[in-house]
């Protein structure tokens, strides 16, 4: 008897692996399929990734022209997810994402409400340039972002699973701009920096963009097979070291003793949310690779973009040149 269950545990665990295993192949298809139309983003598309992976939201900082819109189109298609675009303008109403109630006259004269959704009843949103909407606006969303639902005149409407929001901020042009409370920035599960593509990467972009074939994404994954990988991340093992590197790192980040001689530096850090950030992240990362257990090194590939936006320093430590980004890399260098 003890024979028999210690077999089903074995054909279980196998089963267990086996899932994993396609559902890794699943991803590392979508990466290849992803990076068939975007060059030289390597980074960028390995974090949009791990973001959607562990059920989050990004934001992606960079200048305009940098195929920002053009990997949230070619993630929806190779990922399998209905995807939208809002531009975020001053004038942009919360009505204008969320949808509206309408008046409406049946047959008889009867007249009654019907909701009209809004844009953000899908499964993957570009919203393009946020900082420009107002706080109000940014609220409805970020509300959307973090409740999965929609509350419009006292009724509830879910939102699409999955549903994922890669949101876009120009970092150069301030003016006329709105940015986002650090309560709203923590929604954001990273924070993703586009940075310009190398020279061979560019020369790549400048021969399959302006000849007359231009090469279109594929579909690699469904949104089935997706929610699918997103439970499987949520079931990685994480060894105890690594659950203590990410404690100690989210915790160093903060003012307080934990902080050591770089408390003075630091005005306010992560709170548990960065923790939690930062689980699910190093295990997609290690799933995206083909592992099923994250590593140290995980960890500390991942801090900068899940902490980066949660922490500010001290005014003193500005005056004196000191960066965030620099701050997190003598953090890592503690945990390494």
């Amino acid at each position: 008897m003890a024979s028999a269950s210690g077999e089903s545990l074995e054909k279980l665990e196998d089963m267990i692996v086996r899932a994993a295993e396609s559902t890794a192949a699943n991803v590392r298809a979508a990466k290849a399929a992803i990076g068939e139309v975007i060059f030289g983003q390597d980074v960028v598309v390995e974090r949009a990734l791990i973001t959607v992976l562990s059920g989050g939201h990004a934001l992606l900082v960079g200048v305009p022209g940098l195929a920002k819109t053009k990997l949230v189109d070619t993630m929806g298609t190779v990922l399998g997810m209905d995807a939208r675009r809002i531009q975020f303008t001053p004038d942009l109403m919360p009505s204008d994402i969320l949808g509206s109630e309408v008046l409406e006259e049946g047959q008889g004269g009867k007249r009654s409400f019907r909701f009209i959704p809004g844009p953000v009843f899908t499964q993957l949103l570009m919203a393009d340039e946020i900082n420009r909407a107002s706080p109000r606006t940014q609220s409805a969303l970020l509300q959307a972002m973090q409740e999965q639902h929609v509350t419009v005149a006292g009724a509830r409407h879910d939102l699409p699973k999955p549903f994922h929001v890669l949101a876009t901020q120009n970092p150069l042009e301030q003016e006329g701009t709105y940015p986002l409370p650090e309560a709203q920035l923590d929604r954001f599960l990273m924070e993703v920096d586009v940075d310009y593509p190398n020279l061979e990467a560019e020369r790549k972009i400048l021969f399959n963009t302006t000849g007359a074939e231009e090469t279109h994404a594929k579909t690699a994954m469904t949104s089935e097979d997706l929610l699918s990988a997103q439970r499987l991340v949520r079931r990685l093992p994480v060894g105890e070291s690594v659950v203590d590197a990410i404690l100690q790192l989210v915790r160093s980040a903060r003012p307080g003793p934990e902080a050591g001689d770089m408390a003075k530096l630091i005005a306010w850090g992560p709170g548990p949310r960065a923790s939690q950030a930062l689980m699910l992240a190093v295990r997609a990362r290690a799933l995206l690779d083909g592992r099923f257990a994250p590593s140290i090194d995980d960890v500390i590939e991942l801090a900068e973009p899940v902490l980066k936006h949660r922490m500010a320093l001290t005014f003193a430590a500005r005056a004196e040149g000191e960066s965030v980004p620099n701050v997190i890399k003598r953090l890592k260098a503690r945990i390494g």
